[in-house]
């Protein structure tokens, strides 16, 4: 008897590896790196494509998280799970944020990074940083939580304040709950919106390897790699700190809750790698929390928790504030003691909350840090200010990676991970 041949399913062809996002944004930094270095005034006058793909990004960014948080917790049946899920989030920030700060100042202490450069505070040029710190007085945990609250609704949109956004956003989508199915109308329509939003996201991303050519060839021509040199022990220090947080501290947590680090970096390769190229980690938010949600956590999940991880959940930016205050103590012959370390770390705990959304945050952060710890010369931030945009993109690449780990972390602890989709879509 003959068994009738079943046909097998055709799989869809692969891409060519020159069609992949990933590849085509890796060539764009190595080609633009390599304009840098050898045209530097050429690659300072291609700053424009990278602040142009950056400013499409943003533009998107207030829509999404609208859009997404909106929905998903009008799509909740019980309001206490917002509560919940955002105090979870919150204690997970709180937890891997003060972690960070510790580790930093765990190796800033046992490598030493600014030991034997013996500068004398005096001789610093304190114009360079005046700025930043007069930026950093202006921040305080008051102002910035006030902030949270936007003049009207179309402010909020307009200034795309992620924060403010947020705010609203979750006002209303737990209004949409509330009114039941009254608001059926609006919520189908929302629904229906968030399919061409996220088409636009996938639209806009294509522009990723112009925007990476153009920023990573004006900072190597902006700032030469011979910057790095003068302070390469600095910066080797701070890389590899992060890189022991990352796939030692967060892999740890990984592992205990079912997944790897290394499957879930492979997973947002692309993103890494869009952050590596503009120093910013605001540009990949979009997709990231497209592709978080394809990994199997609820969209209510990541709608809550990525977004405020960018203000919250900062373990680079963290790292990079006591390893930094440290190299300038040590640089300046400037004697910590245990005390006062501990004094930099609680207010590195809140300045690290009170100047998140600004921009340059990181180097404003640890200027207004600096300012209440009378200890460590303010002026000493003019030694880091010439590397400080090498650091940046190391500072967004852990808060992408800590944010990525958060979101399917807190789904997990909530019950709203599938696991089954996470290892599908970790395996391409």
């Amino acid at each position: 008897m003959l068994v009738p041949r079943v046909p097998r399913a055709i799989a869809a062809p692969r891409k060519p590896h020159f069609a992949r996002t990933y590849v085509q944004v890796l060539a764009a930094i190595v080609l633009g790196a390599a304009i840098g270095y050898l045209y530097p005034e050429t690659g300072q006058s291609l700053k424009p494509l990278g602040d142009a793909f950056i400013k499409v990004v943003k533009m998107i960014i207030a829509p999404v998280i609208f859009l997404t948080i909106a929905t998903g917790i009008a799509g909740m049946s019980d309001l206490q799970k917002v509560g919940r899920v955002a105090a979870k989030a919150m204690v997970y920030f709180l937890t891997f944020s003060t972690l960070a700060l510790v580790v930093g100042l765990i190796v800033a202490n046992i490598v030493q990074p600014g030991a034997g450069l013996n500068i004398d505070p005096a001789s610093l040029d304190v114009q360079a940083v005046k700025g930043y710190v007069a930026t950093a007085h202006e921040q305080s945990v008051t102002s910035f939580l006030m902030n949270i609250i936007p003049s009207t609704i179309a402010s909020a949109f307009a200034e795309g304040d992620i924060l403010q956004v947020l705010f609203f956003s979750v006002l209303f989508g737990i209004a949409l709950a509330m009114t039941g199915e009254t608001s059926r109308p609006v919520v189908t329509f929302l629904q229906a919106l968030t399919a061409p939003i996220f088409k636009l996201v996938g639209i806009l991303m294509k522009a990723a390897p112009i925007g990476a050519f153009g920023a990573m060839a004006f900072t190597i021509g902006k700032y030469g790699i011979g910057s790095v040199a003068n302070l390469a022990i600095l910066v080797a220090t701070f890389y590899l700190t992060a890189f022991l947080f990352v796939f030692g501290v967060l892999g740890a947590v990984c592992r205990y809750n079912g997944f790897s680090i290394f499957s879930l970096v492979r997973y947002i390769k692309d993103e890494l790698l869009l952050v590596l190229a503009t120093s910013s980690s605001e540009a990949a938010l979009p997709s990231l929390m497209e592709k978080m949600e394809k990994a199997g956590a609820a969209r209510s999940v990541v709608s809550l928790v990525i977004p405020t991880g960018y203000s919250f959940n900062l373990d680079g930016t963290n790292i990079y504030m006591t390893i930094a205050a440290l190299f300038i103590a040590q640089a300046t012959n400037t004697d910590l003691s245990i005390a006062d370390q501990i004094l930099l770390l609680l207010i590195a705990m809140l300045s690290s909350k009170g100047a998140a959304g600004v921009t340059g945050a990181g180097f404003i952060t640890l200027a207004a840090t600096l300012s209440v710890v009378p200890s460590v010369p303010v002026a000493g931030m003019a030694l880091i200010l010439g590397v400080d945009r090498f650091m940046s993109e190391c500072r967004a690449l852990t808060n992408l990676v800590g944010n990525a780990v958060a979101s399917l972390v807190v789904a997990r602890w909530e019950g709203e991970l599938d696991q089954s989709r996470m290892e599908t879509a970790f395996r391409g």
